[in-house]
């Protein structure tokens, strides 16, 4: 196979976590006082991290001020702490696709834009530790995605080039951080990207499973590195 690294983004390509992060929000707006918001409203929320997701819930004519912004921010993190994983699926087709990744014995990261103290114990609970050689959460490094360089840090830590690792994940931010880094990106179709549908053209593959993600990358024939 080309490729010697796959590093896979969480929320919405791994996990269907919208039902913990509508609860976070929804015990975080009851607690400030703040007007509710729908879980299709947090479903198009969700994709640059947890900041971006309460500021978005706190937005309504005009932005929450830094204080309102901090107390919303505190607040979620106790409520979304106690939730993280309880009514949280895995997505069909994942856990097989992860096995077959695994057998293939190339290196496996989780790279998201989730806090590092969430991300972790969701993927313990989850029970999917093991799949994964290297975590690279939302605070790991000074960027997020959609900039590259928590793909480039998993990169270097697995001391793999660039292009010879894969990132899978299920939205825009995924695609333009890989493209940034240097790797392909195939998407799934069935994730967040904020609300939008995600468009073949915006990716290097757009695939229906983890499984089919990595039939494809068999098939991969690089043309511009031999």
């Amino acid at each position: 196979m080309h490729f010697e690294s796959v590093t896979f983004d969480l929320d919405g390509t791994l996990l269907d976590t919208i039902a913990d992060l509508a609860e976070g929000c929804r015990l975080m707006l009851e607690e400030i006082g703040a007007p509710p918001r729908t879980p299709a409203e947090v479903h198009s929320f969700v994709g640059k991290g947890m900041a971006v997701l309460v500021e978005r819930c706190l937005t309504h004519d005009q932005p929450p001020s830094a204080e309102r912004l901090h107390e919303g921010i505190e607040s979620f993190k106790r409520h979304y702490a106690a939730v993280n994983g309880k009514f949280t699926q895995i997505y069909p087709g994942v856990l097989e696709g992860l096995q077959t990744w695994k057998a293939s014995g190339l290196k496996m990261g989780v790279v998201t834009n989730k806090p590092g103290m969430f991300t972790e114990a969701l993927l313990e609970r989850m029970g999917m530790t093991n799949y994964f050689d290297l975590i690279v959460s939302g605070d790991t490094t000074a960027h997020k995605k959609p900039h590259p360089e928590p793909i480039l840090h998993g990169c270097r830590l697995f001391n793999v080039r660039p292009d010879r690792n894969l990132h899978i994940g299920d939205s825009l931010n995924d695609i333009h951080a890989a493209h940034a880094a240097g790797c392909l990106a195939y998407a799934v179709p069935y994730g967040y990207n904020e609300g939008k549908p995600v468009d073949s053209a915006d990716c290097d593959a757009l695939v229906s499973s983890l499984l089919v993600a990595y039939q494809q990358a068999l098939n991969f024939q690089d043309l511009t590195h031999k």
